[in-house]
């Protein structure tokens, strides 16, 4: 099969050893395949795959199961998309079955960009920040694919938010989706203290906004960190911390066990998937390339220009 490699910061659609389906895994016959940071970060030589994950890259994907391993609870012919460790940028992808999902009244390059981010949001909102109704939430880069879909999750459960975003243009964006406001980080994140103090941040910043989110955060506030797009190293107050009893959560999708993984798409099946069917929520495929066009597509993502998710066809005979 053929499958997209990153090797010193260059992409090449090659060829690859085709892997075996064995007990509870299921392969899939690929159509399209969401793209995310970690894809750059990763191409980059910055985010390499965990141990033992192949090195071909794509978190997420939708397609075509072609072969069923013995105990899956799936067939061949199913439509579905998958929440993977790497691998869903290639014709086909073996994975676990019980990180699969169906698919059902969207297409499969909108189901590719689902998996990966809302499992992120859900994970970090309501598994790790323990999320309650009425709480207040602010959204770091409320604009990008994990950010849309928080932010969407946060209105169907009852979770007024906030976003600090890079221009008006994603400012409105995100209201429409049903942010309450925000501010553009380059001008203005001093005035959420006009909308805090928050109950839980989403932060995929880290060092640069840290001295900010220690005093944005309400009394018991929980802090969840799962990026450091703005650096690495920054000074804590940490007697502010222990003031407001603050929860610091640091949290990566990725290289969380199987078992784990297996029971936040089982809650998300049970949750949020009927959200999708009844319009509460959407994928927010901003644009879609052909994986021909994998450079354009990844030179889209780093622009900082996407609202929502980009995708990559694989296959465009399967929808």
């Amino acid at each position: 099969m053929k499958a997209l490699q990153g090797i010193d910061g260059q992409l090449e659609w090659a060829e690859r050893t085709v892997a075996k389906c064995g007990k509870e895994e299921v392969r899939i016959q690929v159509a399209a395949a969401g793209r995310k940071r970690a894809d750059l970060l990763q191409r980059a030589g910055h985010y390499p795959p965990p141990s033992g994950v192949t090195d071909i890259l794509g978190l997420e994907c939708a397609g075509v199961i072609s072969e069923v391993g013995a105990g899956a609870s799936f067939q061949v012919g199913d439509r579905v998309c998958a929440l993977l460790a790497g691998g869903g940028i290639a014709e086909d992808v073996v994975v676990d079955s019980r990180h699969v999902l169906p698919v059902q009244g969207l297409s499969l390059t909108e189901a590719a960009v689902i998996p990966e981010v809302y499992a992120t949001a859900w994970l970090n909102l309501f598994h790790l920040g323990v999320l309650q109704p009425g709480e207040k939430v602010l959204l770091h880069a409320g604009a990008s694919g994990v950010g849309s879909a928080a932010i969407q999750l946060c209105k169907a459960f009852g979770n007024p938010c906030w976003v600090s975003v890079g221009s008006a243009n994603r400012l409105a964006y995100c209201e429409s989706l049903g942010a309450q406001g925000g501010v553009l980080r380059d001008e203005s994140l001093e005035a959420l203290r006009d909308f805090g103090p928050f109950n839980l941040i989403l932060d995929p910043v880290g060092a640069k906004y840290v001295a900010l989110n220690t005093q944005l955060l309400a009394t018991d506030g929980r802090w969840v960190m799962i990026g450091l797009m703005g650096g690495r190293k920054a000074e804590v107050d940490l007697g502010m911390l222990l003031a407001k009893r603050i929860q610091l959560i640091g949290s990566t999708l990725r290289s969380r066990g199987a078992d784990d993984k297996a029971d936040l798409l089982a809650d998300m099946r049970q949750r949020i998937w009927p959200l999708f069917a009844n319009q509460k929520l959407s994928p927010r495929l901003e644009r879609s390339f052909p994986v021909r066009d994998v450079d354009v597509a990844f030179a889209a993502l780093a622009s900082n220009r996407i609202c929502g998710k980009v995708a990559l066809i694989v296959d465009d005979r399967l929808e």
